[in-house]
């Protein structure tokens, strides 16, 4: 099948390059010039594993440019993945950009055509931008919500052998061309769940409010565990052991970050409050990681006693691992709590050091990941990466001023920590 997507970011570019694994021919259309020549040259704008090598293995059957024309004219389905931040002073999204490409769409249909909505948007979207683009064509469109379930850091893996796939629309025509579009990804069993566009999306908020709140519940006990002189791994293992709960999403952490969690949360609540539906739970949840953030950054104050003139390394800049998204990244709060107490600060990650550095600047240090440590007086790990699970914990405690560790990741057990002889404090676990 010959299909188009617009937008060339986390979502839409792994969805172009799957599509074009199973044999579909893809036209990836961009409004960044920028980004559409680093993926003409073989170069993809983001990190995120494996996409790179999918890109390079699929290059013939991938199309990238900025002309639109290429992306609507003799293509029946055309997916869109444009971004739909969350409005400045408001939480609720900005549909600007993917209301911008519907009509630029319309207004080249040369006939009836299937626009699938991958971009998370607000329920009621679908019926939205049906509405708005039929004033500026006279072909038939046809709306789908596909909303997708990505991990970054395992994108490429969740799109190949998906939970589910949401199909949401009432049109059987379409129905049947995307199903035959995801079939290739579900040959062992259906994986195809078929919905009205409401319900779709409504069902990507859900997916990950729930998950969202499973963090903040668990990030609560932590400190409560703080708090008792409890265990929270510990903990971990007792409730994740109940079969109706499980171990999925239950680790403690600095706080949730990236282009979703926080700003679905947060959208969800506009809704209701659009609405007039009254809910507690939904808006508890972003205050709760808004507080974790906040917690773990005063917890390195307190064990610091000053941070003023010190020097505190921080590995990690990423929300989390495998990727290099800094977005909402707890390490940002952590950072300008650093900055704003008066130390200095040193930062390593292995993916998101040009974007942490488009956020600070030269306020901060950025080294190689053991050069960070250099005389520093802490290290305070921010982000669960593989390089910082079993580092050489002996040139560590050369290199900083302080065996001192905080960790916001709980990597390391509480015996290795007294055996190597370093001050560590994880999230709800001490020595």
């Amino acid at each position: 099948m010959r299909i188009s997507v617009f937008g060339t970011g986390y979502v839409g570019l792994v969805a172009a390059a799957c599509f074009a694994d199973k044999g579909n021919d893809v036209v990836c259309v961009d409004v960044d010039e920028k980004k559409i020549a680093m993926l003409r040259q073989g170069k993809s704008p983001i990190y995120e594993p494996g996409l790179a090598e999918l890109l390079e293995h699929n290059k013939k059957r991938l199309t990238f440019t900025a002309d639109a024309k290429q992306g609507v004219l003799g293509i029946e389905v055309i997916f869109m993945a444009v971004g739909t931040p969350q409005k400045q002073g408001s939480h609720d999204a900005d549909l600007q950009y993917l209301e911008a490409a519907s009509i630029k769409i319309a207004g080249l249909m040369e006939a009836a055509k299937i626009i699938v909505i991958k971009s998370t948007v607000p329920v009621g979207t679908a019926t939205h931008i049906r509405e708005l683009m039929s004033k500026h064509t006279k072909h038939q469109v046809t709306i789908v919500s596909n909303p997708e379930f990505l991990k970054e850091g395992d994108a490429i893996r969740d799109f190949e052998f998906p939970d589910r796939v949401v199909i949401g629309t009432k049109d059987e025509r379409a129905r049947l061309l995307l199903h035959d579009l995801y079939e290739p990804f579900f040959r062992r069993s259906e994986r195809l769940i078929l919905m009205d566009n409401q319900s779709a999306e409504l069902t990507k908020y859900g997916s990950n409010i729930m998950l969202a709140a499973r963090i903040s519940v668990m990030n609560e006990l932590a400190r409560l565990a703080d708090a008792t002189g409890a265990d929270i791994s510990l903990v971990r293992q007792g409730v994740g052991a109940d079969s109706r709960i499980g171990t999925a999403f239950l680790y403690p952490s600095p706080g949730y970050g990236g282009s979703c969690f926080p700003k679905d949360v947060r959208e969800a609540t506009a809704l209701s409050e659009r609405l007039g539906v009254h809910i507690d739970i939904i808006p508890a949840i972003d205050s709760a990681n808004e507080m974790q953030k906040r917690f773990f950054s005063d917890k390195v104050l307190k064990i610091l006693g000053s941070a003023k003139a010190k020097r505190i390394a921080i590995w990690g800049a990423a929300f989390k691992q495998k990727t290099d998204d800094v977005r909402e990244s707890p390490t940002i709060t952590m950072v300008n709590t650093l900055l704003d107490a008066g130390a200095e600060v040193t930062l390593f990650d292995p993916e998101a050091m040009e974007n942490i550095r488009k956020l600070f600047g030269e306020k901060i240090e950025y080294c190689e990941q053991y050069e960070c440590l250099e005389n520093a007086d802490a290290l305070v790990i921010m982000t669960d990466w593989n390089e910082f699970k079993n580092p050489d914990f002996q040139r560590m405690k050369q290199l900083l001023k302080k065996p001192v560790i905080i960790d916001g990741r709980n990597l390391y057990s509480l015996e290795r920590m007294r055996m190597e002889g370093f001050q560590y404090s994880g999230i709800g676990r001490r020595i």
